[in-house]
């Protein structure tokens, strides 16, 4: 379906005090939470939604300082997609020097309350990273605001979702442009490069994770028969596609919370 805008006129938007710094392109979105409480409440009403995109601005113009509001979209449970500095503009929101990499994009979801994303609020993100793409040249990376900047955003619900490939509710996950190695998260500083099975260090990195999870695994750096089967195993414990080779997204489940 087409993205359902919400224009800065339709939600009451300030006028930013000055001129954005423009952009032609980046290597893709980052994902943000509110980082405080979103009333729950915002699920079952829009004006709610429109109310906190409003507060946000404000805060964002008269608590940092900024010239407009810091996303370059929002995103609401009801799969509406605010316009905030928009496509072709630098946002505010990633971090000092790391703004013109990526665009940057809200969802209404917080560290209390509403804390876990609805179907819609994922759709709209989407939809908004897909309008970043077409209108603000926008590259294929979809990251969470922690990844380069120590923060605990957009939120462990959110991150995880992102960490799966950032799926469509009921569909596959958003194919990833190949790129050069980043950095994982849970290893600052250290370069892990996804490949379709691991190599190296990875490889034992990856089974220590495994056996500090409980299974019965040795951590020897070998991706040998024994590997496999445990891959094989938690790949179908995770509903992924039992490969027995351990992808982005099988990595990435690895460092997931396990469901208690």
């Amino acid at each position: 379906m087409p993205i359902d805008l919400v224009t800065r006129r339709e939600w009451g938007a300030r006028q930013p005090r000055g001129s954005y710094t423009r952009i032609s392109s980046t290597s893709g979105v980052k994902v943000h939470y509110t980082g405080g409480r979103v009333d729950p409440g915002i699920v079952d009403d829009h004006a709610r939604c429109v109310a906190l995109v409003r507060a946000i601005q404000n805060s964002h113009m008269d608590g940092n300082g900024w010239m407009d509001i810091g996303y370059s979209l929002v995103t609401c449970p009801h799969r509406k997609v605010f316009e905030g500095r928009g496509p072709g503009r630098l946002p505010a929101a990633n971090g000092s020097g790391l703004n013109g990499g990526h665009y940057a994009v809200l969802g209404l979801v917080g560290s209390s309350g509403l804390v876990r994303p609805t179907d819609g609020l994922l759709h709209g993100i989407l939809d908004a990273i897909e309008y970043l793409r077409e209108r603000g040249g926008a590259g294929r990376e979809i990251k969470g605001h922690r990844d380069g900047y120590a923060t605990s955003c957009p939120g462990e619900p959110l991150y995880a979702w992102v960490r799966r490939g950032a799926p469509r509710p009921g569909g596959a996950p958003d194919p990833a442009e190949p790129g050069p190695p980043g950095p994982h998260p849970s290893f600052p500083g250290r370069t892990l490069k996804y490949p379709p099975v691991m190599k190296g260090e990875d490889v034992r990195t990856w089974q220590r994770q495994m056996r500090g999870r409980g299974w019965g695994i040795d951590a020897d750096g070998l991706y040998g028969p024994a590997s496999r089967d445990v891959a094989r195993a938690f790949q179908q414990e995770k509903d992924l596609p039992v490969t027995g080779a351990v992808d982005r997204a099988t990595w990435n489940a690895a460092w997931e919370e396990p469901v208690t």
